[in-house]
């Protein structure tokens, strides 16, 4: 009977406050769609991060002839068959370092031609001004400014760079777009709350005779708040259903079809399904919770009648 009473009561309230409800409902949609899209942008940024730092080197170039005359860092002329022998030897040595790969000025020529045939400068370049280097891969890239601090300055070393630097702008792009998402995930998080604690105080006030005449004949104040609370949690498990919808239909068209962009940068590994639905139960806990302790710091005041 008790149970009747309360289910009756939430319809009542839904139906009473509908254009409110609507409001609750596509607020926390949207806020815990921004919210989840965050979490998966965070989460990209990392798988990201974990498929290129493995692949990237870092890269110790060596002094060549013409480097004499126009770096001061080779100023000793270009780098011997000794001093190449030891770099070499002492890269081996290093904990850190998983591999070393030679590339001599013909090996770089090559790669040059493969990668800038089309260019007008790829047909005055020649194999003398390329640059030997050691091709240093790394157990852990974090570690670059081991190896810099090892061989920069080096009789026969030219410079030392780490290829994260070039993926670097594109993290720190998505990071702050990320923190873009939060930001506005925050605003609309405040207008839903807003809009839940109105909300409830609208119901309450419509019926204040009715929790009146409760507390006269001695209900408890959970019975009297918890048709007010589950209306709240109802309208705010809504709105994260919808927000988990957006979700899925977000990575499906973004990723896989639509726009396709898994198609469209092979080079990038996407985060998979198993990334987006880890994240929604959190949405829909987040969603069913915040409104139902909303409603309940607000019902405070209506309950001393």
């Amino acid at each position: 009977m008790r149970a009747q009473f309360v289910l009756s009561e939430i319809g009542v309230g839904l139906r009473r406050n509908l254009t409110m409800t609507f409001a609750v409902i596509v607020s926390v949609a949207l806020s815990l769609a921004l919210f989840g899209g965050a979490l998966l942008m965070r989460e990209q940024v990392s798988t990201m991060k974990d498929y290129w730092y493995d692949k990237v080197n870092v890269s110790i170039f060596l002094c060549n002839k013409n480097d004499a005359a126009t770096s001061t860092k080779c100023a000793k002329g270009a780098v011997t068959a000794q001093q190449k022998e030891q770099i070499e030897t002492d890269l081996k040595k290093m904990d850190i370092v998983e591999k070393v790969i030679h590339e001599s000025t013909d090996d770089a020529y090559k790669h040059y031609k493969e990668q800038y045939s089309d260019t007008a400068i790829a047909s005055v370049i020649t194999p003398d001004q390329m640059q030997e280097s050691f091709r240093v891969k790394l157990d852990d890239p974090e570690k670059y400014k081991v190896v810099a601090t090892a061989f920069a300055g080096r009789d026969g070393v030219e410079s030392v760079q780490d290829q994260r630097g070039i993926l670097q702008n594109l993290f720190d792009l998505m990071n702050g777009m990320n923190v873009a998402a939060l930001g506005v995930m925050a605003l609309m998080l405040v207008i839903a709350l807003m809009l839940i604690v109105n909300t409830v105080r609208v119901s309450a006030f419509s019926r204040r005779r009715e929790t009146g005449i409760m507390r006269l004949v001695g209900a408890s104040s959970f019975y009297i708040q918890m048709p007010f609370i589950m209306e709240a949690a109802f309208a705010g498990l809504l709105g994260g259903a919808v927000a988990c919808i957006m979700l899925l239909v977000g990575r499906y068209f973004l990723i896989d079809h639509g726009i396709a962009l898994a198609e469209k940068m092979q080079l990038v590994n996407f985060i998979g399904w198993d990334a987006v639905l880890s994240v929604l139960p959190l949405v829909l806990v987040i969603g069913l919770l915040m409104p139902s302790l909303a409603a309940f710091v607000a019902l405070r005041k209506y309950l001393k009648v």
